[in-house]
Parts: C-alpha cells; sequence; structure tokens
C-alpha cells in the first residue's frame, strides 16, 4: 500500500486483516492524491487538511519528499482547526495527545512522519500486524504495478494477496495464480455512528474515527468488510 496521511478507517481495516502489511517508499509521490491530505469533519461537512510539502520534481518518490519550511506554522493551524472541530467529543483528550504524538515529530520528511503515525495509531487501535518497509526488500526496480506486487509477495513467501477494492480493475487474479497466490479484495461494508447531532459524514479520516468512537466500538468497525475474489459475492468474513 501507499503510504497515506492519517487514512480513512478502509486501510486501518486491511492493516487489521493482513499478517504483514507491506508500505511503498519508494512509490512516485502523486498530487491530490491521499498521501499529504485527508479529510476531518468541519460543522457537519468534509474539509481537506493537508501537509505542505516543498517544491521537488514530480519524479521523486514519497521518501525523497520533505515538508515545506512554512509546516510549523500550518501545523499550529491545523491543531487549531482539529480542537475547534472536535473539542465536544467523546473522546477527543486521548486522541488529541496521540496526534500530538504524531505531528510533533522531529523529521521533516513526508514518509518519514506517515510512517511514524501510521504506527502510532496502529498501536492505539491494538492492531499487531507488522509494517514492513518495501526497500528492505529485495525488488527489481523496474517492475511495476502488478509484476511488482506479485515479486513482493514471492519475497515474503505468502500464498494471499490481500488489496482494497479499488483494485480490482487492476490485477487479474488468474496471474496470481499462476505464481501460487490467492487474490482478494477488501471491501468495507457501510456503517455509522454518531457525530454530534450532525448528519452522518462517511470514510473521513481515521481522526474523525477515533474521537466518536471507544476502542471497543473502533474493533468491532475493524471488522466490518468482505473480501472478495473480484467482480464476484462476498468470500470471506473476518
Amino acid at each position: 500500500m501507499q503510504p497515506y496521511f492519517f487514512p480513512y478507517i478502509g486501510y486501518f481495516q486491511l492493516l487489521y486483516a493482513v499478517d504483514e502489511f507491506v508500505i511503498y517508499n519508494k512509490i512516485k509521490f502523486t498530487k491530490k492524491g491521499w498521501i499529504n491530505r485527508n479529510r476531518i469533519l468541519v460543522n457537519g461537512k468534509s474539509q481537506y487538511i493537508t501537509l505542505p510539502l516543498k517544491k521537488g520534481s514530480d519524479s521523486l518518490p514519497v521518501d525523497q519528499r520533505f515538508l515545506a519550511d512554512k509546516w510549523l506554522n500550518d501545523k499550529k493551524k491545523l491543531f487549531n482547526r482539529i480542537y475547534e472541530s472536535y473539542r465536544k467529543s467523546p473522546y477527543f483528550e486521548e486522541v488529541y495527545s496521540l496526534l500530538e504524538n504524531c505531528l510533533n515529530f522531529s523529521d521533516d520528511n513526508l514518509f518519514n512522519l506517515i510512517y511514524h503515525s501510521l504506527a502510532i495509531i496502529k498501536g492505539y487501535l491494538k492492531i499487531g500486524t507488522p509494517l514492513i518497509i518495501s526497500s528492505t526488500i529485495p525488488l527489481d526496480d523496474q517492475l511495476k504495478a502488478e509484476k511488482l506486487v506479485i515479486q513482493i509477495c514471492k519475497a515474503r513467501k505468502t500464498d494471499t494477496y490481500i488489496n482494497p477494492i479499488g483494485g480490482v480493475e487492476l490485477y487479474d487474479k488468474s496471474n496470481f495464480k499462476k505464481e501460487g497466490i490467492d487474490l482478494f479484495f477488501l471491501k468495507s461494508k457501510e456503517f455509522t455512528y454518531k457525530q454530534y447531532d450532525n448528519k452522518f459524514v462517511p470514510w473521513l479520516s481515521i481522526i474523525d474515527v477515533m474521537m466518536f468512537n471507544s476502542s471497543e466500538n473502533i474493533l468491532r468497525l475493524l471488522k466490518q468488510y468482505t473480501l472478495i475474489t473480484g467482480k464476484s459475492e462476498p468470500m470471506i468474513s473476518p
């Protein structure tokens, strides 16, 4: 998976579902994706929060991108925005403290900050799955997309690969099967929880989930998915 900034709960459902979670650090940074931004609840509506980045070549991988010099000032604004948006939420104090640990990180490298944050949050959620950085795995740098994923699977000696549902159009299960690998896609079930007295806004950052749900309820939400083998009916439930 790509490294995402405070990703939505589906990302953590995948992390919960697997035995090993490989996170790319050499993948090309993409603009307007989820690597350096996400959405939180502001006055009942979704609003973006963003990590500002120094200018760099579009060909640079994530681990060669850095936070902009204005990050210290923008971080104060981000904390203020989160504070004003969630200060009346039931789990504000503990989650706000956790976010301080995530964002008050001394390293201005984009990948390192995201990795640090993911590690802290998965600990809070009591997810024991190890995070494995892709560059620690011997890989052919020329391989891309499906071929790269298959090589990672073979390097890790796995017989099962699980991808988010968005990959259903990208990967051919027959190509994985030829290599002795079963391919599944994780599809999140729809669910709601109370966001003050507002109309529910789904699929916001994990920040929103943690602010409004106990650890016990988040564990229940982490299990709200099915595994499918493509465009077929659900095959496996957690």
